[in-house]
């Protein structure tokens, strides 16, 4: 291992931890009424129509076919983003791909995939989705009706993903039971909000999920977005009553797909016991695994080969089989 042992922050990244203890962790007990509050947004989310329009992109790549998208959400807000898909094959896998709390400025060209038609929705609010009076940085977006469980942003970007994932259904609706998510840091902790309450996800990759075991968000020092909610807990001290609500690890434990989870060591922006809330939080099966960083938002000695290993075991995850062939073969 090659955890960082020299960094800038006034606290230690890896909270004092070991691989040992993290492995240890508990996730939280989910809140009364937690999936309920869930179902009931999955329920609406379903009933909306979110009329995708394609138009060409900008940008350009020799193995992909670059599309501009918009469709509309919950709240008849717009989302924003771009569709890539195969110059030289047949769709016949679907990927949404979420972002972290630094927006997402154009799609990723590099994922180990094929054969497949790749959604990069931005959330409501950032970047191409930006929108008032929703705040576009982490800090002010991570706040925006907090104390307003209905209302919450972050609810409402959980909505965004599973209507990116009709969208990719209206478009090409062969791909039904045919869609994984991947998403890391903030989009991380949306997926592990979102796909336990839509079937329609058939497996999911999260990178260093937030929003893990909200408790310890509220305590543990960060330079991420908890550090702005740690902040505001000051003057609203019953703000983790309506985190709960919101709690990535609590709805982890929910998730039935198969799964490939993240988790680091060391992380000044999503705290380590955090991550592993979530990773352990999923319930164990031959086809979920953890995959361990020595550390996350940090560049440290051994990355490069780290990210490597980690590409080929999204890539086999990811694989598209032949017709009859199961995919979790």
């Amino acid at each position: 291992m090659t955890i960082p042992k020299t960094h800038p922050f006034p606290f230690d990244p890896t909270y004092g931890m070991t691989l040992d203890t993290l492995r240890a962790i508990v996730p939280p007990e989910a809140p009364p009424g937690f999936d309920a509050f869930w179902q009931k947004r999955y329920k609406r989310a379903l009933t909306i129509d979110p009329q995708p329009t394609l138009r060409k992109s900008s940008l350009t790549h020799p193995a992909w076919q670059v599309l501009d998208i918009t469709y509309t959400s919950t709240d008849d807000v717009t989302i924003g983003g771009w569709l890539l898909l195969p110059r030289d094959a047949p769709v016949r896998r679907g990927l949404v791909v979420g972002h972290g709390y630094g927006g997402r400025d154009a799609p990723d060209f590099d994922l180990p995939v094929e054969q497949t038609a790749i959604l990069f929705p931005c959330a409501r609010g950032m970047s191409l989705s930006a929108q008032a009076p929703i705040p576009p940085d982490a800090p002010g977006h991570v706040l925006h009706n907090i104390d307003s469980p209905d209302d919450y942003v972050i609810g409402g970007c959980v909505e965004d993903l599973w209507i990116a994932v009709s969208a990719l259904q209206a478009l090409y609706p062969w791909l039904a039971n045919r869609i994984g998510y991947i998403g890391g840091s903030f989009g991380g902790g949306l997926g592990a909000l979102a796909i336990p309450f839509d079937s329609r996800i058939d497996r999911g990759h999260l990178i260093v999920p937030t929003f893990g075991d909200r408790k310890q968000w509220l305590t543990l020092p960060t330079v991420g977005s908890a550090d702005s909610v740690q902040t505001y807990q000051k003057t609203h001290p019953d703000v983790l009553d309506h985190l709960r609500l919101f709690d990535a690890a609590a709805a982890a434990t929910r998730i039935k797909v198969p799964m490939l989870v993240a988790a680091a060591l060391f992380d000044p922006a999503v705290a380590p016991p955090c991550q592993f809330a979530v990773a352990n939080a999923i319930p164990p099966s031959k086809y979920n695994e953890i995959f361990i960083l020595d550390a996350g938002h940090f560049d440290y000695p051994g990355m490069t080969e780290q990210n490597f290993a980690l590409r080929e075991k999204l890539r086999g995850f990811l694989k598209v089989h032949e017709p009859g062939i199961s995919a979790l073969a």
